[in-house]
């Protein structure tokens, strides 16, 4: 007997089922808890936090839907004032600030995880892990966050690209540690994905000559 998938198909269209929407809470609740700890700001005024190894984990675990819609829903909450950013942040006033596009880049960098790393429905391995936090985790979110960083601090985009390598360092730790994370919950707990995978292709027998 296969799980439910958290997006069931009705009439057509998907809609999330009490299982998906609990995922997403779950989440988001993530999220917001990596950034208790905290962060610190450099030059540019955006803070170097832990947050973004659950945006990895969300778009990894969750796949690309409910992994951008866990981020919408962390977001719409800190724009609602909550103070669910590191440092306590929260309220409309940071999607004006230097950070804006970084967290408008979780969303996106989510979605691109989950496509990456559930590529084709299939279960995800190492080389699509790591691909997959390498360029949504790690790569989109700079590509929208850069921009408006350089916007918002009147900075030439190329000096904010330099500043912004100081994230670097950390980023590649967290693509690491998730990475770990996802391919430890594949072999010990698979049923955490909440979906059926694709089987793996039937290896074309060699023709006989």
């Amino acid at each position: 007997m296969t799980n439910p998938s958290p997006l069931s198909i009705r009439g057509g269209a998907r809609q999330l089922d009490a299982t998906g929407l609990a995922r997403v809470a779950v989440f988001a609740a993530l999220v917001a808890v990596l950034g208790l700890p905290g962060g610190f700001s450099l030059a540019g005024g955006v803070p170097i936090t832990v947050q973004t190894l659950g945006v990895m984990l969300a778009g990894a675990i969750l796949g690309p839907r409910l992994g951008a819609l866990s981020m919408a829903v962390l977001l719409a909450l800190v724009a609602i004032g909550l103070p669910l950013l590191a440092g306590g942040r929260g309220g409309i006033g940071v999607f004006f600030g230097p950070s804006a596009g970084y967290l408008i880049g979780w969303i996106v960098g989510s979605f691109v995880i989950g496509l990456i790393v559930h590529a084709g429905g299939r279960k995800p391995v190492l080389w699509r892990t790591i691909l997959g936090m390498l360029v949504g985790g790690i790569l989109v979110i700079y590509a929208v966050g850069i921009p408006v960083q350089s916007m918002v601090t009147r900075l030439p985009l190329g000096e904010t690209a330099m500043l912004s390598l100081a994230f670097l360092p950390g980023d590649l730790v967290k693509a690491v540690a998730a990475t770990v994370i996802v391919m430890t919950l594949v072999r010990a707990y698979p049923r955490a994905f909440k979906r059926v995978w694709a089987p793996k292709a039937a290896p074309v027998p060699e023709r006989v000559r």
